[in-house]
C-alpha cells in the first residue's frame, strides 16, 4: 500500500515537471541566460518561489475540496468553471501544437526523419499510453523514466560547459538587471495554464485526496516544483558556461546550440533526446489534464475518457501538419499563461473560504496571504507584459 501511494505522489510530481518542461521551457531558458548572462539566475529564484506558492494553493485546494477546479470554480459561481476550462482547454490545444512540433524536431535531431513523419510517430507512442488498461499508471512510469532521462543527460551537458559556478550563485542574488519579461515568461511556463493542473487532477484521479492527505499532496507539490527547477538551473549552467566563454547561440534553435556548443556533435544528439522527451511528455500531460477539464461539459468525456484524449493528442497533430507551428501565438505563451495562473488561482483561492466547499477545513493564513500576492503579481507583471509585446508588434 504504501509502495503504491509513493508511486502516485511522485507519478504525479514528474507527470507536472515533465508537462512544464517542454520545447518552450528549453527554449526560453537559453534565450533568457544569453540575454541576462549569470543574471538570469535572479529571474529563475523569483519564479520558484511564485512557483511554489501557486502550486502549493492549489495542489492542496483541490484535494481538500475533492474536486477538479472547474468543478470548484461553478460551486463558487455557476459558470465559472465552464470559463476556466474553456480557457485551459484552448490554451493547451495550442500549446500541444508546439509539443508535438517539438517531437518531430527531436526525431529529426536523432534520426533525419521528416518533422511531421516524427510528429505522427511522437503521438502514435502517447496514443499507446493511453490505450491501456491501466492508462494512469502508465502515464506516472513514462513520466518518472524520460524526466530521469532530461534531468541526468542535461546535468552532464552543465558539468561539460563548465559554467562559472560562483558568479552565477552571486548575480543570483546581486543580479546586474532585472527582465519581467523573464520572470513572467519562466513562471507561465512552469505553472501556468494547465501545467500545475497536471499533478494535482492526477492525484484527484488516483483518489489520494482530502484533507488528511494535505502532508502528502503538499510533499508531492513541493517535489514537482523541485524537479522543474532542478531541469532549469542545470540548463541554465550549461547555456551560461557556453555564452561566458563567447559562444553565440543560434536564434532559430538556441536550445540546441547549447548542447551542441557545449558538447559537439554527442551534445547535438543528446539535445534531440532531451527535445523529444520534453515534448513527448508535455504532450501526454497537456493532453490529459485538458481533457480533465472536459469531463463537466458532457458525460461522454467521462464515460470515454481515453478516447477523449486521444482525440486531443489527433487534433494538435493535426494542425499541425496542416497549419505548422503557431508562433504568433506562441509569442505570447508567457503573459498568457501568466494570466490563467491568476485567474485559477484566484478562483480557487476565494473558494478555500467557502465551508459549503471546503468543509471543516480552514486554509492557513500564510497560503492564502502569500497566494494572493503571487496571484496579483502575475496578473499585473502579465499584463504589462502583453501591452509591451502587443505595441513592439504593432
Amino acid at each position: 500500500m504504501r509502495s503504491s501511494l509513493s508511486s502516485v505522489l511522485m507519478g504525479a510530481a514528474f507527470l507536472m515537471a515533465t508537462s512544464a518542461i517542454g520545447p518552450g521551457f528549453l527554449t526560453s531558458t537559453a534565450v533568457f541566460t544569453s540575454k541576462l548572462l549569470a543574471s538570469f539566475g535572479f529571474a529563475i529564484l523569483i519564479s520558484i518561489v511564485v512557483d511554489l506558492i501557486a502550486q502549493l494553493n492549489i495542489w492542496r485546494i483541490i484535494s481538500v475540496a475533492q474536486m477538479p477546479a472547474q468543478d470548484i470554480a461553478n460551486a463558487l459561481l455557476p459558470g465559472l468553471g465552464h470559463f476556466l476550462s474553456f480557457l485551459i482547454i484552448t490554451g493547451g490545444l495550442v500549446f500541444n501544437i508546439g509539443n508535438v512540433a517539438g517531437c518531430g524536431l527531436g526525431l529529426q535531431v536523432l534520426f533525419g526523419l521528416d518533422v511531421s513523419t516524427g510528429a505522427c510517430i511522437s503521438a502514435g507512442i502517447s496514443i499507446l499510453l493511453f490505450l491501456r488498461k491501466d492508462a494512469g499508471a502508465a502515464m506516472d512510469r513514462f513520466a518518472q523514466i524520460l524526466g530521469f532521462v532530461m534531468i541526468a543527460m542535461t546535468l552532464f551537458v552543465a558539468f561539460t560547459s563548465q559554467p562559472p559556478l560562483a558568479e552565477a550563485v552571486y548575480k543570483t542574488f546581486v543580479p546586474d538587471r532585472i527582465d519581467i519579461m523573464a520572470i513572467v515568461t519562466i513562471v507561465g511556463g512552469t505553472v501556468g495554464g494547465y501545467i500545475t493542473f497536471a499533478g494535482a487532477h492526477r492525484l484527484l484521479e488516483a483518489g489520494l485526496s482530502g484533507p488528511e492527505n494535505t502532508p502528502q499532496v503538499d510533499r508531492s507539490a513541493a517535489t514537482a516544483i523541485g524537479l522543474a527547477s532542478l531541469m532549469r538551473i542545470l540548463l541554465f549552467l550549461a547555456a551560461l558556461g557556453v555564452v561566458a566563454k563567447g559562444g553565440i547561440l543560434d536564434a532559430g534553435n538556441p536550445a540546441a546550440s547549447v548542447f551542441q556548443l557545449a558538447a559537439g556533435d554527442w551534445g547535438y544528439r543528446i539535445f534531440g533526446v532531451v527535445l523529444w522527451c520534453a515534448a513527448v511528455t508535455s504532450v501526454v500531460g497537456a493532453s490529459f489534464t485538458s481533457i480533465s477539464f472536459a469531463q463537466n461539459l458532457h458525460p461522454w468525456f467521462v464515460q470515454r475518457k481515453s478516447y477523449a484524449i486521444i482525440g486531443f493528442i489527433v487534433a494538435a497533430t493535426l494542425l499541425f501538419a496542416l497549419f505548422g507551428k503557431p508562433v504568433k501565438v506562441l509569442i505570447f505563451a508567457g503573459a498568457f499563461n501568466g494570466f490563467i495562473l491568476a485567474f485559477s488561482l484566484g478562483i480557487l483561492l476565494i473558494a478555500a473560504g467557502k465551508k459549503r466547499i471546503m468543509g471543516a477545513y480552514t486554509h492557513p493564513r500564510a497560503y492564502l496571504l502569500a497566494g494572493a500576492l503571487a496571484a496579483l503579481a502575475m496578473l499585473a507583471l502579465g499584463g504589462w507584459t502583453l501591452v509591451m509585446e502587443l505595441g513592439k508588434l504593432w
